[in-house]
């Protein structure tokens, strides 16, 4: 139980990104729900897999980046090459993914309300 309050309240950029996260699925969820239509079922629950999938994706690639973190720091405060590339690459992989919930969550709701 413990372990699992850490991993929500020590890194701040994770709770920020999970606060972010739920705010912009509870708005989709809503405005995808106002203007759906019965006979568009199928395509309504691929849209939500995707909006909803694209969103747990960057939450499971931000566990990753802060074990990744974890360990790095586990071995001490010194500047090494590697550590700071690994802690990098984890940061861009969070960050490509953020762009990929903006690019799925515009597709979808883009081409509903225009």
């Amino acid at each position: 139980m413990n372990t699992i309050k850490i991993k929500f309240l020590l890194p701040a950029l994770f709770g920020i990104t999970v606060l972010i996260l739920i705010v912009q699925g509870a708005l989709g969820m809503r405005s995808v729900a106002q203007i759906e239509t019965q006979a568009d079922t199928i395509g309504r629950r691929m849209e939500r897999a995707l909006l909803i999938g694209s969103m747990l994706l960057v939450l499971s690639i931000e566990l990753l980046n802060s074990a990744v973190e974890a360990v790095i720091e586990r071995y001490g405060p010194e500047h090494h090459e590697l550590a700071g590339r690994a802690k990098d690459m984890g940061s861009a992989a969070v960050f490509v993914l953020m762009l990929n919930v903006l690019l799925v969550w515009g597709a979808i709701l883009g081409s509903r309300y225009l």
